[in-house]
């Protein structure tokens, strides 16, 4: 939890660029975030958001090392070229966005890397903001081998009537959810809208899936984003929170 640390413990952590396998057996760049110690440590890989392999989502994952974490957030954009962030996201955008299966494929990469680390204790969860959230929740219905998801706002798990969609979406594989869930949605987001959201809980709930929601009213889409209008400090506090305790209880065993 925030603030929850006894301040005469010890604290480090090394945060760096490595290189990991990526698909077809090229490699990609990943922020590896991890504590510094002998462990055991849980993992998580932060699958970044479409803004881009940004300073937002190096910033989330040093958060989850500070509460334990190894975290690795794989720059599922690789194949777009280099840039600043804003510069990949416009590339990535005019050539038709990245694809389901690249991102799944980075994320058993992802997968792989942090179980093979001396210091692991083979859980790891995945996490991800808007369409982040929407590839998480791709990877725990699709990965095998993934013991935790959160999905925050994911935009697009189920098809907006308002929006084109093409092929399968991801809450037509929710049948092979594999591990319990949890959704952190904000009741003024319009991607996905409440609506959306209720659907995608009436179909975990006929599923019977271990799944939990928490909704945030006068929260809009992105809301832990402290650097934009959206931000909403109560809210990305507790659902932060949130977070963490679901990490703790599903991957700290």
């Amino acid at each position: 939890m925030w603030n929850s640390y006894n301040t005469a413990d010890y604290s480090g952590m090394i945060a760096e660029t490595i290189r990991i396998p990526g698909p077809d057996g090229e490699p990609i760049r990943a922020y590896y975030s991890r504590p510094i110690g002998d462990g055991p440590f849980p993992g998580i890989v932060l699958i970044p958001h479409m803004p881009g392999w940004d300073e937002f989502s190096w910033e989330i994952s040093r958060r989850f090392t500070q509460h334990g974490y190894s975290v690795l957030c794989p720059n599922i954009y690789e194949k777009f070229g280099h840039g600043t962030p804003p510069d990949v996201a416009k590339s990535v955008r005019e050539q038709g966005g990245v694809s389901d299966e690249s991102v799944m494929k980075d994320v058993e990469g992802s997968l792989s890397f942090l179980r093979s680390q001396v210091t692991a204790n083979g859980k790891v969860g995945v996490i991800g903001m808007c369409s982040g959230g929407r590839h998480t929740f791709l990877a725990a219905c699709t990965v095998p081998g993934i013991d935790a998801a959160v999905d925050c706002w994911g935009g697009g798990v189920v098809p907006d009537p308002n929006r084109p969609s093409q092929g399968k979406a991801p809450v037509d594989y929710s049948e092979n959810l594999q591990c319990p869930l949890l959704g952190i949605f904000g009741n003024d987001d319009m991607f996905p809208t409440p609506d959306l959201v209720d659907k995608l809980e009436e179909v975990l709930k006929d599923l019977g899936k271990d799944y939990t929601f928490y909704r945030y009213d006068g929260a809009p889409h992105g809301f832990w984003g402290y650097n934009g209008p959206n931000y909403r400090p109560e809210a990305a506090i507790d659902s932060f929170n949130k977070a963490v305790a679901f990490f703790d209880e599903h991957l700290k065993v």
